[in-house]
């Protein structure tokens, strides 16, 4: 009895999200945010090819002779073997074709937006009981790799400012600041991101921007949830204090004068 033969194939699993709307994409994609970066995962599939058993494709075909004696006299007789059945296509004995399952590429690209700048006003230094203007510098921008054989874009955009100002206090702002210049303010003057220090030292202000991050596969930009996070250098200034004295003479004349 013959031993039909059997088609198998396995099935590629998606990932989470299916990239569409037209796209050069025909796999599938993935887009995650670690806080730092974002990660974009692609998976593409392609056709396996099939295998075969490399036996003798055709039936087989026997004859068989059978001889007897009876009382009439002797004689041959040819006995056709029975047709098989056989319900399913290709039956061939003890061979099974299979076929390969998709062959899946998965590749990974990693964006990581720039770093914020980060300085203050006056430069370097800042007055007890004062403001001082603290101010950030970032904009949005666009990232791009290659995944799979195509550009992918990410794109970044400031959308939170915290900052720490180094004596236990923060704040949150959605705008990075402006000098006083630029405000058409005097100096010391109260602004957006602006700070009251009210003891002399040294103090080192740290800022973590949020970036809002959009994906573009081809067909159009995409909200990646979260916020990405983004650093700036460390600023450090000096806080000093005022006090007013009536004097003969001016510091470069005396400098061990008093406040000098």
């Amino acid at each position: 009895m013959g031993l039909c033969l059997t088609f198998t194939s396995v099935a590629s699993v998606a990932a989470s999200t299916a990239c569409a709307g037209g796209s050069p994409w025909q796999g599938n994609c993935s887009v995650s945010n670690d806080g730092s970066q974002v990660d974009i995962g692609g998976s593409a599939n392609q056709p396996g090819s099939g295998g075969y058993g490399n036996g003798d494709a055709g039936g087989s075909q026997g004859d068989g002779e059978s001889s007897g004696s009876s009382s009439g006299g002797t004689g041959s007789t040819d006995h056709a073997a029975p047709a098989e059945e056989c319900p399913i296509v290709g039956c061939r004995g003890n061979y099974t074709v299979v076929t390969y399952p998709d062959v899946t590429i998965e590749d990974l690209a990693s964006f990581v937006p720039a770093r914020p700048s980060l300085g203050g006003e006056p430069a370097g230094f800042g007055v007890v009981g004062t403001p001082t203007n603290i101010v950030a510098g970032a904009s949005t921008h666009t990232l791009t790799g290659p995944l799979l054989g195509w550009d992918v874009t990410v794109r970044f955009r400031p959308a939170g400012y915290v900052f720490d100002y180094g004596d236990g206090s923060g704040a949150r702002t959605t705008t990075g600041g402006a000098t006083w210049a630029s405000l058409g303010l005097p100096q010391f003057s109260p602004t957006s991101t602006s700070h009251v220090y009210r003891e002399r030292g040294t103090y080192t202000v740290s800022l973590t921007l949020q970036y809002s991050a959009d994906v573009d596969f081809g067909s159009g930009w995409r909200p990646v949830p979260g916020y990405v996070n983004a650093p700036a250098p460390p600023y450090t200034l000096e806080v000093l204090e005022v006090r007013t004295a009536l004097v003969d003479r001016t510091c470069a004349e005396n400098p061990t004068g008093p406040g000098c």
